[in-house]
């Protein structure tokens, strides 16, 4: 298993920086840096949404609490907030949380809250019936706080309740592989920067040590889809 030391704040530095830069495309950056198509974004965000839970086998009920576990802009938190009586959005970033205060201004029953990037604090424990992730953990920089993250899941959540999330299972994936003319790119201020920054890289987590630790953490996992490739889908359980 690959490690990187990390802290919290190394985290929030990038991510704020990249909110700045081009929030969109660094939520979905199958986007046109510089140049988003507004409409596909949030659109995508139900339709994300929508997938993760028919490959988890999992759904948003109208009485649940759902955490919404690296909120970016808010796209799954939009999402989310049409299904359930309440939407927990956390993110690392003070300057995404503040963008997506702002694009969602309309959204009733969403609380826009600041994480450390470490654990899932403040959040108390067992509050939620769901969390939800997608295109998040894949870019944590070390899979030890993935695991931790892993274990905040199961206190966080009430008995019976689940977590439905995508995260990387493909270590080959997780390197610096920019090409030469986008760094250049890159410097001259016409393409994304940052790209070979640990908090965008990412890393990849064991299957087994990911199984280990949510049993430790009171998770059954009850489903892990495509695992071996960067979209592997998790659904677990509170028991």
């Amino acid at each position: 298993m690959r490690a990187v030391r990390v802290q919290g704040t190394d985290m929030r530095r990038f991510w704020d920086e990249r909110a700045k830069e081009d929030a969109y495309y660094f939520v979905d950056n199958r986007l046109d840096y510089g140049a988003p198509d507004v409409e596909r974004f949030w659109d995508g965000g139900e339709e994300a949404l929508g997938l993760l839970l028919e490959i988890a086998g999992a759904s948003i009920e109208p009485d649940h609490t759902v955490l919404d576990i690296g909120c970016g802009l808010g796209r799954l938190s939009r999402a989310a907030a049409s299904r359930a009586a309440k939407v927990l959005a956390l993110d690392v970033s003070t300057e995404m949380l503040r963008q997506a205060r702002e694009l969602n201004a309309q959204l009733t029953g969403v609380e826009w809250i600041h994480g450390d990037g470490l654990t899932l604090q403040p959040i108390p424990d067992a509050s939620v019936d769901a969390c939800i992730s997608i295109v998040v953990f894949q870019h944590i920089p070390d899979p030890a706080i993935t695991l931790g993250y892993m274990r905040e899941i199961g206190r966080v959540l009430r008995p019976g309740g689940f977590a439905a999330f995508q995260l990387s299972t493909d270590e080959r994936i997780h390197h610096p592989n920019q090409p030469l003319r986008s760094r250049l790119r890159s410097l001259r201020g016409r393409g994304p920067r940052g790209q070979s920054n640990p908090s965008w890289v990412g890393s990849a987590v064991n299957v087994d040590d990911l199984r280990a630790v949510c049993g430790e953490a009171g998770l059954g996992l009850e489903r892990v889809e495509d695992p071996g490739t960067q979209y592997t889908t998790v659904l677990a359980k509170r028991r």
